[in-house]
């Protein structure tokens, strides 16, 4: 019967298509730490120790990002007979007002701080200092957030409260974008 449960419960989360909703799902049922109004989106993998991850509030994680735990490679010196049983593990931590971009990876032992933005397809393999946008593979930083602000504010849109047609509407209406 725990085994049906479980398999319903991750069936729901697979197909749960509110992000916040399946964040809500998975820190009810599963062990990863999950804080306060976060966004989780599908196909984020947690690996096979998600309790060695904590994850602050108001994080967004995109769709294809990889949270891993532990090094695969110590696979290869098990093989060599150099670490019969070994294996090696980090804690992977995300602070608060997060968002870690498509299809990113987070090693183990990473800690990433608070306003951190992470770029797309990046692979973290060093702490991110808060307030701070990293990218690339390896992640580098490549601005602080305040200086990410002053570069876009005059690009950005107020669409947040807007319906979707009028959202529609404003951006085909604008010939810069």
């Amino acid at each position: 019967m725990k085994k049906i449960k479980k398999v319903f419960i991750n069936s729901m989360i697979k197909v749960c298509k509110s992000p916040k909703k399946r964040a809500k799902l998975i820190s009810k049922h599963s062990d990863v730490n999950i804080g306060k109004n976060c966004e989780i989106f599908s196909e984020v993998n947690f690996g096979s120790e998600p309790y060695l991850i904590e994850i602050g509030d108001r994080v967004r994680i995109s769709k294809g990002v990889h949270l891993t735990t532990h090094d695969g490679g110590v696979w290869v010196l098990r093989n060599m007979g150099l670490a019969k049983n070994a294996d090696l593990f980090g804690r992977i931590k995300i602070g608060n007002n997060v968002h870690i971009g498509l299809n990113s990876i987070v090693m183990p032992g990473v800690t990433i701080g608070n306003n951190v933005i992470i770029g797309a397809g990046a692979i973290v393999t060093k702490n991110v200092e808060s307030n701070s946008i990293v990218a690339g593979v390896p992640a580098r930083k490549v601005k602080d957030i305040l200086e990410y602000f002053e570069a876009n504010k005059e690009e950005f849109y107020n669409t947040k409260d807007l319906n979707a047609e009028d959202k529609k509407r404003t951006l085909l209406n604008d010939s810069n974008i």
